[in-house]
């Protein structure tokens, strides 16, 4: 038997059935990743495995480096042919990771290839490959297609030029696109020089002068309602913890000022204007029915010659251990005081503040069903185990019924297999569940549930306009 197969990850008849009746058929809205909005809009055709699957997933690096790749072959000047037989060395030591799951599946669903990748089959794997990524089928929108992806939303700085967007909006493809709000450096004022240079662009994208906090508040607000106009309903927000020290506007000011005329915010002042200008951002979003996403916890950058040389975002990220529980209620319970708390979803990077995410929301659920989200299994955490963690303590604390499901957080077009790997461990875990007497056996009322999980929760929540057909 192949190892992806159609039961692969399955372990009961329950499971199989939930699986292949309620979930396998439902469309994908990968409402959260990091794609480049320019190859959608260029329809980007691939020439090899090695750019489309090793130019930028730092998950496929830290394994390359772990399996004593050179650095040549990670993120260096090798060949995209060199780089895919470093990572065909790699895969047979991924075992028990992810990654090894990922891979076959991606060749399988994109390829029709059962052979596992190992250095002695990387060579035809490559040939067939590079032939199929020639096909119209596997160019990007048509990747889109084969998916069934009727929406997805990328990451966007409100510097970034929305052209990209309006342009795939042109081109009448059935998968809608959106960008996502992710401002992470509007609060950046420990490092004036990087502060300004990006508040200067802010300032000529929004066409309007970022000199005085207000000012700068004001160009925000602009973006946001750019990015609305053209589908957007979404943001989304990374820190190691929630900012909690709220200012008073003089204070926020009076820190913003020193940072345009170059001196740096002490961590506590950085930590004050991240506050406020959150604060800000909450009610923009509340007021336009957003979603705010909140991506908690991770320890980033932590090798500092590679940060060095070759930035942010190259696999050097670890789980933090911050307390969570005060921080963030604080910042929620701001935002809920005077009904200011828009659709928020919690994505936890510590599988040790499970429970802690999970009750933080209720906390504040009111409205809308299912308001405050408790995200899936994120980053280090996105693999079958942790989201079953995910899953068990939404389930013990909430209303696992009205979760939102599965999303890539990928910066790769052969990702989206992750909502099938997601879906089978979902489907695993609630027939283990049926199994064991913990659910009724009613498939009407669990496999309903499990169909919602994979799509329709998600569409009816962030409210977006994807592709019904």
């Amino acid at each position: 038997m192949a190892f992806i197969h159609d039961d692969f990850l399955l372990g009961n008849e329950a499971a199989r059935r939930l699986y292949h009746e309620y979930a396998a058929g439902e469309p994908i809205l990968d409402y959260h990743n990091h794609l480049p909005p320019a190859e959608i809009a260029g329809n980007r055709q691939f020439a090899n495995l090695g750019e489309v699957w090793l130019e930028g997933d730092h998950y496929k690096w830290r394994a390359m480096r772990a399996n004593g790749e050179a650095e040549a072959m990670v993120t260096g000047d090798a060949s995209a042919k060199e780089k895919f037989l470093a990572w065909a060395r790699t895969v047979p030591h991924t075992l028990g990771n992810p990654l090894y799951h990922w891979t076959h599946l991606e060749l399988a669903r994109y390829f029709g290839i059962t052979d596992l990748l190992n250095p002695e089959t990387a060579e035809a794997i490559w040939e067939q490959t590079t032939e199929r990524l020639a096909e119209p089928a596997l160019s990007v929108h048509g990747i889109l297609e084969q998916f069934d992806v009727r929406g997805l939303c990328t990451t966007d700085d409100p510097v970034d030029s929305l052209d990209p967007h309006k342009a795939i909006a042109a081109l009448g493809i059935r998968a809608k696109v959106y960008p996502t709000f992710r401002p992470d450096k509007a609060w950046s004022v420990d490092t004036p020089e990087a502060f300004n240079a990006w508040a200067d662009k802010l300032a000529a994208t929004s066409d309007t002068a970022t000199d005085s906090l207000a000012d700068f508040l004001g160009a925000l607000e602009k973006r946001v309602d750019d990015f609305h106009a053209i589908g957007s309903r979404l943001s989304d927000h990374s820190f190691p913890y929630c900012f909690d020290d709220f200012p008073s506007a003089a204070e926020a000011a009076r820190i913003f000022d020193a940072a345009r005329a170059g001196n740096a915010a002490s961590p506590a002042e950085q930590r004050q204007f991240g506050a406020h200008v959150m604060e800000h951002l909450g009610k923009l979003y509340a007021a336009r029915g957003w979603a705010m996403q909140l991506h908690i916890g991770p320890l980033r950058n932590n090798n500092t010659r590679l940060f060095q040389t070759l930035g942010p975002d190259v696999g050097c990220d670890s789980i933090g251990d911050w307390q969570q529980a005060a921080p963030l209620s604080a910042f929620l319970d701001r935002l809920d005081r005077d009904q200011s708390l828009p659709k928020t979803i919690l994505y936890n990077n510590n599988p040790m503040d499970n429970l802690t995410f999970a009750t933080a929301i209720g906390n504040f659920q009111s409205d809308v069903p299912g308001k405050m989200q408790f995200g899936s299994g994120w980053w280090h955490a996105d693999q079958q185990e942790a989201m079953e963690w995910q899953m068990k303590a939404l389930a013990n604390t909430g209303l696992l019924s009205r979760f939102i499901g599965m999303l890539t957080d990928s910066r790769s077009f052969l990702s989206f297999p992750r909502h099938e790997y997601f879906r089978r461990t979902l489907c695993n875990l609630i027939g283990e569940f049926m199994h064991d007497g913990k659910l009724p056996d009613d498939y009407d009322l669990v496999g309903n549930m499990v169909k919602r999980i994979s799509y329709q929760n998600a569409k009816e929540y962030l409210d977006l306009v994807v592709a019904d057909y």
